[in-house]
C-alpha cells in the first residue's frame, strides 16, 4: 500500500471555476459566482452553473497513484433509462493519460413534463488512477462536464504543488448546453475543450445549458473574468424557451455586450450565431419533449411555436441570425476588435445530413469533434478573429478588471 499525502482542495490547483463553494464535506466548484447565482433561482441554471465543463484539478507531482473522493449528484429524468456515470479525463504534461469514473453520490430527479426537481443524498466515491510515470510532471484532472462533482479530498504517494501558470491566453467562452457539452463523449472532448487544446488557449467555459439567455449577471460576470480572448454563442437558449421577442432581443444583445465592454474595452469579442438547427430554423419555440419517446429509451425535442408568429417578433434561428449579423455590423464601425461569426459554418445543411442531432438539438460526440476543429481553424488561427495576442497582428495580453 502506498504512503498517501492528502492535499487541501484549494483554488490554487483549480481552473475554470469562477468561485469554488466551501461545504460540510469539502468544497464545489462554481462557474458562475456566488453574486450571479444570488440573482436567480431557476432550478436549471443552478444545475448547470454548477456541473463543471471545463473545471479541472491541475498540479505539479512525482506521484504514480492519485485517489480523489468526490461526491457527484446523478440526473434521472422519469420514464427515461438510467443515464452513464460522469467521466474524468487524466491528462500528464497535456496528454491523455485515463479515464474513470465515481459510482454513487446524490441523485436528482427530473420531470421534464411537469419541470419539477427532487434531490437525494448518496455516499461519497473515489476516483482512482495508477500507474504515472515516475517524474516530475503537470496532471491535470478534468472534472465530467455534465455532473456537478463536490470535491472531497485529494490523495497522492507524494507531494503536490500548484502547477506554475501555463502562459497561454486565457479564452473566455458563453454558450448554451451545446458549449456545456451536452452528448459530448468526456469532458476534454466538449467541443469548446477540443478548440482550445487546438487553438493552444487557457479555457475557462460559461456554456451553461439551458441558460445562454443573455442575462445581465452573465455577463457581468463575463466582464469581471480576466480573459484576452472572448466570445459568445447566443440563440437556441431564447428560441428553447421562448424568453423573449424580438423587440427585446435587440436590445438584450447590446446591453450584454456593452456590460463586457466595460471591463474588456479592446479584447478581440466574437459573436456566434446559432448551429444549423432544422426544427427551430423557422419554428419559434418553445422547445417541447417528446415524452413519448423518454418511455422508449430515446429522448427527442420538437418545436411547439407556430411559424405564423415571426409576424408578432417571435424568434426562430433564421431571425436570430440576421439581427446577431445586424446588430455586430453596426457596433463594428467603432469597435474594431468585435467579430461575427455564423454558427453554421460550424455546423451546416451538409453536417446535419452526415451527422444528425440524435434528439433534435445537440450534436453527437463526432459532431462536437467536427465543431471544435472548425472553431479553431476560424477562430483561433493566423490571422482569425480570436488569434492570440502572441501571433502577428495582435497586441499583448489583455485582462479584465
Amino acid at each position: 500500500m502506498p504512503s498517501w499525502t492528502t492535499t487541501p482542495l484549494t483554488a490554487g490547483l483549480l481552473r475554470g471555476a469562477l468561485d469554488l463553494e466551501h461545504t460540510a464535506r469539502g468544497v464545489l466548484p462554481h462557474r458562475l459566482p456566488a453574486r450571479a447565482r444570488a440573482q436567480c433561482t431557476d432550478g436549471q441554471l443552478l444545475m448547470a452553473e454548477s456541473q463543471p465543463s471545463g473545471v479541472r484539478l491541475v498540479f505539479r507531482t512525482r506521484a504514480t497513484a492519485v485517489e480523489l473522493d468526490t461526491l457527484p449528484t446523478k440526473r434521472v429524468y422519469a420514464g427515461a433509462p438510467p443515464r452513464p456515470d460522469g467521466v474524468y479525463d487524466l491528462l500528464v504534461d497535456g496528454r491523455p493519460a485515463g479515464r474513470g469514473t465515481v459510482p454513487g453520490g446524490n441523485t436528482l430527479f427530473i420531470d421534464m413534463g411537469s419541470g419539477t426537481f427532487d434531490s437525494r443524498p448518496g455516499p461519497v466515491g473515489t476516483l482512482r488512477f495508477t500507474g504515472l510515470p515516475e517524474r516530475d510532471k503537470t496532471v491535470e484532472i478534468w472534472l465530467p462536464h455534465d455532473e456537478t462533482t463536490e470535491l472531497v479530498a485529494l490523495r497522492t504517494d507524494a507531494p503536490v504543488e500548484p502547477a506554475p501558470e501555463p502562459g497561454r491566453p486565457v479564452w473566455l467562452h458563453h454558450g448554451s448546453s451545446i458549449s456545456h457539452g451536452s452528448d459530448a463523449e468526456s469532458p476534454t472532448a466538449t467541443w469548446p475543450a477540443l478548440a482550445a487544446a487546438l487553438g493552444g488557449v487557457e479555457l475557462v467555459n460559461l456554456g451553461l445549458g439551458g441558460s445562454a439567455l443573455l442575462d445581465p449577471f452573465t455577463a457581468r460576470a463575463m466582464r469581471d473574468t480576466p480573459a484576452d480572448l472572448i466570445s459568445v454563442k447566443i440563440g437556441i437558449n431564447l428560441v428553447n424557451t421562448d424568453l423573449m421577442r424580438l423587440r427585446a432581443f435587440t436590445p438584450a444583445v447590446h446591453g450584454f455586450l456593452d456590460t463586457i465592454r466595460e471591463g474588456h474595452p479592446t479584447t478581440p469579442l466574437l459573436v456566434v450565431s446559432p448551429l444549423l438547427c432544422p426544427i427551430h430554423e423557422d419554428t419559434p419555440g418553445p422547445s417541447a419533449p417528446d415524452l413519448g419517446g423518454l418511455a422508449e429509451g430515446r429522448l427527442r425535442f420538437r418545436a411547439a411555436g407556430d411559424p405564423a408568429e415571426r409576424a408578432a417578433g417571435k424568434l426562430t434561428l433564421a431571425v436570430i441570425r440576421d439581427e446577431l449579423s445586424r446588430v455586430v455590423a453596426q457596433r463594428a464601425a467603432d469597435d474594431p476588435n468585435l467579430h461575427h461569426l455564423d454558427g453554421r459554418d460550424l455546423y451546416g445543411e451538409a453536417d446535419f445530413a452526415e451527422l444528425p442531432l440524435p434528439d433534435g438539438l445537440h450534436p453527437d460526440a463526432a459532431a462536437h469533434r467536427r465543431i471544435g476543429e472548425r472553431f479553431a481553424a476560424l477562430a483561433f488561427a493566423d490571422g482569425g478573429p480570436l488569434s492570440p495576442p502572441d501571433r502577428p497582428g495582435r497586441e499583448g495580453p489583455r485582462s479584465g478588471r
